[in-house]
């Protein structure tokens, strides 16, 4: 009797140590995971995060693989605009509130256009990847977003 709750207390502890370690690994500084109606992906992404790395952004980036992205974080939740200038390859950019939810998907935004491309509303963050790939995929507004830079307190989808 003594060693079936040993097992037991052993496999249950097991548990935890895999169920912890699939947190912790499933939220890295380097990825953001996307979770909606079409199950779950995740972006390599390089997180600018200062005023000089969002200024800069993709701009003179010629290729971009499919899995990669880039992760614009603000220090506080604001309405924020983009533009093309510099930039070679079509973008979706993904305007993200503070709770860590799509508020607003840009399509395709044209290469070296300088025209403003507005969040319409406060955003916390905006994820740029590939022209085409959000509507491939399906994201849309109401998709969860989960990156251990964000806010967790309230965030929708914590890590």
């Amino acid at each position: 009797m003594g060693k079936r709750i040993e097992i037991r207390l052993i496999a249950a502890l097991l548990a935890v140590v895999a169920w912890t370690g699939t947190a912790l690994a499933a939220c890295q500084p380097g990825k953001i995971e996307l979770s909606g109606e079409f199950g779950s992906v995740h972006f390599d992404v390089a997180v600018a995060d200062d005023s000089a790395e969002r200024a800069r952004g993709l701009m003179f980036v010629e290729d971009m693989p499919e899995s990669a992205g880039m992760l614009f974080i603000y220090g506080v939740s604001r309405p924020v605009s983009f533009w093309m200038k510099n930039t070679y390859i079509p973008l979706d950019m993904i305007f993200i509130d503070a709770r860590g939810v799509v508020k607003k998907v840009h399509a395709n935004a044209v290469p070296h256009d300088t025209t403003g491309i507005s969040s319409d509303v406060p955003v916390r963050s905006v994820l740029e990847i590939n022209g085409g790939l959000a509507q491939k995929i399906g994201i849309v507004p109401g998709t969860r977003v989960r990156h251990p830079d964000l806010p967790q307190r309230n965030a929708a989808w914590p890590c």
